[in-house]
């Protein structure tokens, strides 16, 4: 199993990164992006919330696939786990 980043996406802050290709956390097993990813997240990407989005949706795409593969092709919607918890700096 794959563990941290990729060719596309570097290696990914601090000691929470997925396990690929069941994306749970390497450190705490709960579903990655944990708690402690995303802080790790919003701290690397503070003010680039554009580019924070940008990732999270290349690995949702990428957690999709893997996860979708390991379920007999049952698609499965990541957004909220991956995309629904950042929000604008202004709320």
């Amino acid at each position: 199993m794959q563990v941290g980043g990729d060719a596309v996406t570097g290696p990914l802050p601090g000691r929470h990164s997925p396990v690929r290709p069941i994306w749970l956390c390497r450190v705490d097993a709960n579903p990655w992006p944990c708690g402690e990813a995303k802080l790790a997240l919003l701290a690397r990407y503070d003010g680039d919330r554009p580019g924070l989005l940008a990732l999270l949706a290349s690995l949702s795409a990428e957690a999709t696939e893997h996860l979708t593969q390991l379920d007999n092709g049952r698609r499965i919607d990541l957004t909220d786990r991956f995309l629904a918890w950042v929000r604008p700096a202004d709320h």
